[in-house]
């Protein structure tokens, strides 16, 4: 399973210093550090100590230090079997993995899994994660300084920056010049590789070093060597950029590159050819625009291994059969998908005997097309996926610069999202004109080539698309036409073109502006998968709770099988699977229904307790799932979800959850304990079921619309004349037309609220503003609910009023059903149906729509009796001035706790034991990630239960 190592067993003379050492296993390989693994039949009790007794030790094949040993016990069955090849394929093997540094993973406990996760692991091991962050924080440093230099340049030569960032495709700013010179760095990086391999081809030193008088003469001479041999995704640009750099400038910015160059290659992490694709995403200038938010590595490996799983029918052994697959990324970036289905094609290959270098040519001339609108990305995303193997020559790749924005015939084009409307698109390929650099082993001399990229042509398309939205005008974004289109200093007049090319290509898709142009890159997908083929997708945690998505959902719905859905249930930047997005996401993988399919609603849901740190804890968490046979379904009562653990670590829980065919929230993301789910779940079916009861009651649940009617949407109130009919003024104690309007958290303690504003009608629209009144209500529903420092769901006001952004109207016929509404949804079990029904892509947030709170589970109110409805009153009048405290310390709130036993036992009449369950339950719901975001709690408060 590991051929291109020197895998050796119980030799002596293999350790320096100690002929009479022995290893168990000694695995050596080219630019990798050796690795070691002691074994001892089950239960191994000083196998973790044979292996720590390897770490510091020096190998005398490479010289090279044995950073990492892994623990093996092997299972008993080995002991006694007949044919050891076949137990050995079948054996369920324990390992753990010991550092230098004294780390171990897993921390505590073991992990379990086949030979092939023992080789996948060895693999992982020989590059420590420690060496590879060390070398990404020197490559960024290294390139800081040499920008400085090319900065300063800028000012006293302004007309050679310039033409730099003409080579780049970008406009001339000092992110620019940063990638420039990351550029620079990573052809650097590689020459320290190639240096050596091939004849004539000097070391950096030799070269760079600090008795060469003109470095600059050198580096350019070398490097035309080198292209004449291969290579000219890394180094043509580089060479280009070096070439327009005056000659004081060009040493001074090589001899900084040259010692980090020097630096990464002495971390033993220059192989990680991802690194100059992480510096490079920090760089992007028009990031607040693309969005196009860099994946981590260890999640980018994480959705590669779960899609690769999946894919069926492959023969791994069969290097012609792996050539016939098709994996495109359209919106690649640096090409950090690509490269981690790459490696997953190549790992499955060498595990099924192959050669993953046999693989190389092949794999960057057919098998993975890569798409992008900025052609420094298209750049390093060719350095990155033809370094794996870089001394093997390929001649074409499917990488392309798509076209964006205005073009020379006066036309505008929206990148990749062209290929919704065909399969052919005229594009150019390189950073450099006019070169088409789409080989390895030369260049082709062409501006514009028309690419093939057809529709239901593709096994496998994973993307990270931008998640940009055209009515997202917030912030930095509020005097721009169109966000979504407003990249590479698109006039409003382009960005408008460009956005109703966009909404003339998404109709009758699951494109929608207000989800945004990721929404549009997932119909792209559908649209070039095959039958039968992955779709593996890293989206916003909109995407499956957001109403916008709807059309999304229901295209998975009526179109894909054996779906996954993995979202982060922690709080904080870890929700994400990219790095800075500050948002919540999710990856979602399945296959496309074959034609006379019928699609399979049942998913997986797994929540993690934390995004994978590394690309050990990505490999076994991808092991974990896909080992689960038995899962346990949101229909099976409060029990929680299947757990997840590496070694003794609970990372996650997978839950079954059906999706609705009508596109409705999958609710079951990021919820760290799943017996909320199951809880949730049963409510909105009318049965009280709670964790540890071993009773489930009825309890009549009905959607809001269908008990009562949500008022107006607050542009139809205040909007521009003539679609509303007021203005918005202060509040005024004898106000005709009185507005809740805003959030105040200071003044919304209680659950009788004051209006916050009043309403004044505007001249000439008299008669619409009565019409609009006529919507005026006591009760009102909040839509924006910050868990985190607001304590109510709903709130009633003593005097009917118009409700504005924060707080819609709830019209009832009968005007009891205030109160007791406001009273279900302040009570635990209200608020825990206001959260699952809810979007919580954001920390301490629980937001939804007027139009989604519409579905929101409630109780039905018209089942109440006379007596309850008189008992509903009752209570209202002891609660209306009490205070309660935020709705994250529903558990400890006092109050809260005597509003759940007045709404649980006097109200509904269920028992004692009910209604603790269902402080317990708030306690749970408390603990969630999601509902404190991180936020602590007063000490001195306490559930008094």
């Amino acid at each position: 399973m590991l051929p291109t190592s020197n895998v050796v067993y119980e030799n002596t003379g293999v350790i320096v210093d100690n002929a009479a050492l022995h290893p168990d296993i000694l695995i050596n390989a080219d630019d990798r550090a050796p690795v070691v693994i002691e074994g001892e039949y089950d239960p191994g009790v000083s196998v973790e100590d044979d292996a720590r007794a390897r770490l510091g030790l020096r190998v005398t094949q490479s010289n090279r230090i044995i950073e990492a040993a892994i623990a093996l016990r092997y299972p008993e069955t080995l002991r006694i079997a007949a044919d050891l090849d076949i137990a050995t394929k079948l054996g369920r093997f324990l390992f753990a993995v010991e550092y230098e540094d004294g780390k171990r993973f897993p921390e505590s406990g073991w992990l379990e899994g086949s030979c092939e996760d023992v080789a996948d692991m060895v693999r992982l091991a020989s590059i420590p994660q420690s060496a590879v962050d060390e070398a990404s924080d020197r490559l960024e440093k290294g390139i800081e300084v040499a920008a400085s230099r090319m900065n300063e340049m800028a000012r006293l030569r302004p007309f050679i920056t310039p033409e730099i960032s003409k080579l780049l495709g970008l406009a001339d700013v000092l992110q620019t010049r940063r990638m420039a010179c990351a550029i620079i760095a990573n052809a650097m990086v590689f020459h320290n590789r190639v240096a050596g391999m091939h004849k004539g081809i000097q070391s950096l030193q030799s070269l760079c070093g600090p008795d060469i008088l003109n470095p600059h003469s050198e580096i350019l001479d070398s490097w035309r060597k080198i292209l004449r041999i291969n290579y000219w995704p890394i180094f043509a640009i580089a060479r280009d950029i070096l070439f327009q750099l005056p000659v004081r400038e060009a040493v001074e910015i090589l001899r900084i590159l040259y010692d980090t160059a020097d630096q990464i290659t002495a971390t033993g992490a220059h192989i990680a050819h991802d690194l100059t694709g992480r510096i490079f995403q920090r760089l992007i200038a028009d990031r607040k625009y693309l969005a196009t938010f860099y994946t981590l590595p260890s999640s980018a490996s994480l959705l590669a291994r779960l899609a690769v799983a999946k894919l069926e029918g492959i023969d791994w052994s069969d290097a012609d059969a792996l050539g016939k697959l098709r994996v495109g990324d359209f919106a690649c970036g640096t090409g950090a998908l690509l490269a981690a289905v790459y490696e997953q094609i190549a790992t499955r290959h060498e595990n099924a005997g192959g050669k993953a270098e046999d693989l190389h040519s092949v794999m960057m001339e057919e098998v993975l097309y890569g798409c992008d609108v900025m052609p420094s990305a298209v750049h390093i995303t060719g350095a990155t996926l033809s370094g794996v193997f870089p001394s093997v020559r390929f001649y074409g790749s499917r990488l392309y610069t798509m076209p964006y924005g205005r073009q020379r015939d006066g036309t505008v084009s929206i990148g990749s999202l062209e290929l919704l409307q065909s399969s052919s698109i005229m594009t150019l390929f390189n950073t450099s004109d006019p070169a088409l650099r789409t080989g390895s082993a030369g260049e082709e001399t062409a501006t514009q080539v028309t690419v093939d990229i057809p529709d239901e042509g593709f096994d496998l398309v994973i993307m990270n698309p931008p998640f940009t939205r055209a009515t997202n005008h917030e912030g930095a974004h509020a005097d721009v036409t169109n966000p979504a289109f407003a990249a590479f200093d698109a006039t409003s007049a382009d960005q408008s073109e460009m956005g109703k090319r966009i909404n003339q290509f998404g109709k009758g898709t699951c494109y929608h502006g207000n989800a945004g142009i990721a929404s549009a890159f997932a119909a792209l997908g559908h649209r070039k998968l095959k039958p039968g083929g992955m779709l593996a997708l890293v989206l916003p945690l909109t995407a499956a709770i957001g109403s916008s998505w709807t059309a999304f959902r229901e295209m998975m719905a009526l179109n894909y099988i054996d779906v996954s859905i993995l979202s982060i249930a922690a709080n904080g930047r870890d929700t994400s699977f990219s790095s800075d997005t500050g948002i919540a996401e999710c990856l979602i993988v399945g296959r496309k229904a074959r034609k006379g399919h019928a699609a399979d609603l049942d998913s997986e849901f797994t929540s993690l307790i934390e995004r994978p740190g590394n690309f050990a804890a990505a490999a076994t968490i991808s092991v974990a799932i896909n080992s689960q046979d038995e899962i346990r379904s949101i229909d099976d009562g409060p029990f929680g979800g299947t757990r997840l653990s590496v070694g003794d670590e609970h990372v996650g829980e997978m839950l079954i959850a059906d999706r609705k065919k009508d596109g409705r929230p999958w609710s079951s993301v990021r919820v760290a304990d799943h017996s909320l789910a199951q809880t949730a779940h049963a409510l909105s079916e009318s049965r009280l079921y709670l964790p540890a009861q071993a009773t489930q009651f009825g309890l009549s649940m009905t959607n809001l619309e269908e008990v009562g009617k949500l008022g107006l949407v607050h542009r139809d109130i205040t909007g521009p004349a003539p679609r509303g009919p007021f203005d918005k003024l202060p509040p005024s104690q004898t106000a005709t037309y009185p507005a809740l309007w805003n959030h105040n958290a200071s003044a919304e303690k209680q659950i009788v609220c004051q209006p916050d504003s009043q309403l004044v009608v505007r001249k000439g629209l008299e008669d619409k503003a009565i019409a609009v009144w006529s919507t005026a209500t006591r009760s009102h529903v909040v839509l924006d609910f910050r868990l985190t420092s607001q304590p109510l769901a709903a709130v009633f006001t003593e005097k009917e009023t118009i409700g504005g952004t924060a707080w819609p109207n709830v019209q009832f016929e009968d005007t009891r059903f205030d109160i007791s509404f406001v009273l279900w949804c302040n009570s635990t079990l209200g608020l825990l149906m206001h959260w699952w029904h809810s979007n919580r892509q954001q920390d301490g947030r629980a937001r939804t729509t007027i139009t989604a709170v519409a579905s929101l589970p409630t109780l039905d109110l018209r089942t109440l009796s006379d007596h309850q409805h008189v008992e509903a009153k009752r209570i209202f009048e002891e609660f209306r001035e009490k205070e309660l405290k935020p709705a994250y310390m529903a558990d400890v709130d006092p109050n809260r706790r005597k509003l759940d036993r007045r709404v649980i036992c006097d109200l509904l009449g269920f028992d004692d034991a009910t209604f603790r369950a269902v402080r317990d339950l708030a306690a749970k719901w408390c603990a969630e990630p999601s509902v404190h975001g991180g936020k602590k709690r007063p000490a001195t408060l306490d559930n008094g239960a």
